[in-house]
């Protein structure tokens, strides 16, 4: 007997019981930049590896160990798409929409981290990003940090994500600062541990971001970066913070976040949750001023985010907010002689004129017993019954799955029942 093949692990599917929470969150996350006038943008999954190691860095963790990444048959190094930014400016680069332009662009689908396949986190995983080009200005950093939250809010999460807020500077200033980083981590080194080791000349900043608490314990005493910034980018920050407390929108400043990308410059943040346990962090971002300019193109200033499908999915279930529609509002039975093509032509009708019904209809004959397991089993709220006495009299049965409540009308009236009964 041949051994079952089984999908590769981190990679994972997304059964039929599971889609329609799915489709809930991308449906909402969709509405939401819409009303912002944000536009769609769909890149390949598939691009040239010096894309992301120019652009993401050489030595970040995703680029040193995390990509997948293979030759083709012309030798090309290819790599799966890691993240969605670095491929959304190279398709503004080359199709010539971000020089002296202004892009509000937003992007979903799948990402690929060879990782530790752990909750939350997985080898494929999905994402929605947000990307604006050719603005520089704070209430930019604050508009799309705006409607980041909008989101939380569509969806019912508000109370349950915080938002972290730091300001990184210019590449000039964070060199500055690495320095001093690097010769206080020198005098520590017997309390860092193997990562933070590596990290201290390669990706010093990133050790600010350690989970180790030995090492968070000496931190409190490291040089702040804060100390580090010119007037412009702590007016900058300063505007951007003013803009969220005028909107409403709690955050807290946290000095240790960096980001883990290369690219980022001045505005950083974090939406976190505690209600993931270690995968708290469900949407980040900030701004990428040079980016653009890195990858061979005119320089344009760059703010986005991206955020995780999966982590927002099990976040709605473990706050129990994954209630959907029901996929079938309306199942179709029927028994007799010309019946079958009368109930698909009635099934149609109704499509056709309550835009939005999910009509069901019954399939590979079986008797009315069945045929209501059938309606039962898909979930539907009504099953329409066809026999050949209502074919002939052009009526057709209700029976409300629901309250369970029957009655008999006429097809002609059945859209105006329907309506009523479905609130649609």
């Amino acid at each position: 007997m041949a051994k079952t093949i089984q999908a590769i692990r981190g990679m994972n599917d997304c059964l039929p019981t599971q889609s329609p929470v799915w489709q809930k969150v991308e449906n909402t996350l969709k509405a939401v930049v819409a009303s912002y006038g944000y536009n769609e943008i769909r890149t390949p999954i598939v691009e040239m590896t010096h894309l992301f190691s120019r652009g993401i860095g050489e030595v970040t963790d995703v680029v040193e160990k995390e990509m997948y990444t293979f030759e083709d048959r012309n030798g090309d190094s290819l790599t799966l798409r890691p993240e969605g930014t670095a491929g959304c400016v190279r398709a503004g680069i080359e199709n010539g929409l971000l020089y002296n332009q202004e892009q509000r662009l937003w992007y979903t689908g799948p990402m690929f981290r060879h990782e530790r396949p752990q909750k939350g986190r997985y080898r494929q995983f999905h994402q929605f990003g947000v990307e604006v080009f050719g603005l520089a200005s704070a209430d930019t950093d604050a508009e799309v940090i705006m409607l980041s939250a909008k989101m939380w809010r569509e969806l019912g999460v508000e109370k349950h994500v915080r938002l972290e807020l730091n300001s990184i500077g210019s590449s000039e200033e964070r060199q500055t600062y690495r320095t001093a980083l690097v010769a206080f981590l020198e005098q520590h080194v017997d309390v860092l541990d193997d990562d933070c080791k590596r990290r201290m000349h390669t990706n010093p900043l990133r050790v600010l971001d350690s989970k180790n608490p030995d090492v968070q314990a000496i931190l409190t005493d490291a040089p702040r970066l804060s100390e580090y910034l010119n007037e412009e980018s702590k007016q900058h920050f300063a505007q951007v913070c003013e803009l969220l407390e005028a909107a409403g929108i709690e955050y807290t400043v946290n000095e240790r976040l960096v980001r883990g990308l290369d690219y980022y410059n001045r505005t950083v943040f974090e939406w976190i949750t505690d209600s993931l346990g270690a995968q708290g962090t469900v949407c980040a971002g900030g701004r990428y001023d040079g980016l653009v300019e890195q990858l061979g193109g005119k320089a344009t200033p760059g703010f986005g985010f991206g955020l995780g499908i999966e982590r927002l999915v099990i976040l709605l279930e473990t706050l129990e907010l994954d209630n959907v529609r029901r996929s079938v509002d309306v199942y179709m039975v029927t028994a007799g002689e010309g019946t079958t093509m009368a109930g698909m032509k009635l099934a149609d009708t109704l499509r056709e004129k309550l835009p939005g019904i999910r009509v069901m209809n019954n399939l590979g004959g079986g008797n009315f017993k069945k045929q209501f397991k059938r309606a039962d089993k898909v979930g539907a709220a009504v099953a329409l019954v066809l026999g050949e006495n209502e074919v002939n009299d052009n009526t057709v049965v209700l029976k409300d799955l629901v309250g369970g409540e029957q009655s008999t009308h006429s097809q002609d009236d059945i859209v105006a029942q329907l309506s009523e009964l479905l609130s649609l």
